[in-house]
């Protein structure tokens, strides 16, 4: 939980993330998360936590994860019910989760734009935010190797006296 919290302290440090910055991230029960990873709502007091987790820099893997929460039920009734042997329903249900994560990359920027949406942020924050960070991280990085290149090219002089 500290992780999560210190995570979130580094990435809401941008102006975008400001006006979302003073709510409060309160991680939703357990019973409430399967709820919110099936496709449901949170109560408001979980509306930071649903930012957070779509922004955060591991948002699509927690994308990955609801839809295989999604994909369980199904499966789980394939693997039950189907009338075959073990390796026809370890393949059908191989084959559904295969197609299932396939439709869920296909579409996992608008599925997490939707669950802000849900929890009542404006139509394209959620991108904006990540759009924010991924800018400033890549900032970040141009200024770290241009203080290396920097670094190698005073070495080279130093080596060769020009």
């Amino acid at each position: 939980m500290a992780v999560i919290e210190q995570e979130h302290a580094n990435d809401m440090s941008n102006p975008t993330a400001g006006a979302a910055s003073d709510e409060p991230i309160v991680r939703p029960a357990v019973h409430r998360w399967l709820w919110y990873a099936l496709g449901g709502g949170l109560p408001r007091r979980n509306r930071g936590w649903v930012l957070f987790d779509t922004t955060t820099g591991t948002w699509w893997a927690r994308h990955v994860v609801r839809s295989l929460v999604q994909m369980a039920v199904p499966i789980l009734a394939v693997m039950l019910v189907l009338p075959a042997g073990w390796g026809l329903r370890i393949a059908v249900a191989g084959g559904g989760v295969a197609l299932g994560l396939v439709y869920s990359l296909a579409y996992m920027v608008e599925a997490t734009e939707n669950r802000v949406v849900k929890a009542g942020y404006p139509v394209g924050i959620a991108g904006a935010i990540r759009e924010e960070r991924w800018e400033a991280r890549e900032e970040k990085d141009r200024a770290r190797r241009r203080a290396a290149a920097a670094k190698r090219a005073a070495r080279y002089r130093d080596r060769t006296g020009h």
